[in-house]
């Protein structure tokens, strides 16, 4: 305790210093062009047929030191799922499939954490799909929490997720003789921080960086001399 304060006052400022510091919560924004959505599902038994949804929208709110803090929202379009060939991609978007045209967009909300380590945890949360909401279970690994080396400079999360799930209980349940029943999901996430005010220190330090690499490439170099000295 700091002897020069009157013992009142030192009193009074003892719970404040007891208390933790706060957590290192931030809002992000998935990038919708570094977001990728992969499904992959039997074929007939022949082999998988792999499909990616790209266009991915939501917010994330996360603590890297405290996971079970962590919310995430994502919405991800149907409609842009690509199969590799048109007439394959308007048989699965068709009604007896996925029918997006009833149901564009697959929903997934967070209900849960479970940590593993500072770089891994299980995700649990509901998904809704072609009408039904079921719980998820998302295995996740964080690739990178740094600031981006490209304009805007902003903080970035980059995140990969895998899950399984069976397309019947979701209601798309059509080919069984075609389609298996099993689908499994990639998700590879850019997301991107949102809170400017505690960015700033992050632009800063790339525009610094950028001024010193110009000013280095700027500094003319020292001319070579061509004749030798006179000697003494």
């Amino acid at each position: 305790m700091n002897p020069s304060l009157p013992l009142g006052l030192a009193l009074l400022l003892m719970p404040l210093t007891a208390l933790p510091a706060q957590a290192a919560s931030a809002a992000y924004e998935l990038d919708p062009v570094h977001t990728r959505v992969m499904i992959a599902v039997e074929h007939a038994g022949f082999s998988k047929a792999i499909g990616t949804v790209s266009g991915s929208s939501g917010h994330l709110q996360f603590d890297p030191e405290d996971w079970t803090t962590a919310k995430l929202e994502v919405s991800v379009p149907l409609q842009r799922l690509d199969l590799g060939d048109e007439k394959w991609n308007q048989a699965v978007l068709a009604r007896n499939l996925l029918d997006v045209g009833q149901f564009p967009t697959a929903n997934f909300v967070s209900t849960r954490i479970e940590p593993i380590d500072p770089q891994h945890a299980s995700v649990y949360g509901t998904l809704t799909l072609h009408g039904v909401a079921k719980e998820v279970k998302l295995e996740v690994t964080l690739n990178a929490l740094k600031r981006h080396p490209l304009p805007p400079f902003r903080r970035t999360a980059g995140f990969s997720a895998t899950a399984t799930l069976s397309r019947a209980e979701f209601g798309v349940d059509a080919w069984k003789s075609v389609i298996g029943d099993s689908v499994e999901l990639r998700l590879e996430v850019e997301a991107t921080r949102t809170r400017k005010d505690a960015d700033d220190s992050d632009q800063h330090e790339g525009e610094q960086r950028d001024i010193e690499q110009q000013n280095e490439e700027q500094q003319p170099a020292t001319p070579t001399p061509t004749t030798e000295p006179a000697k003494p």
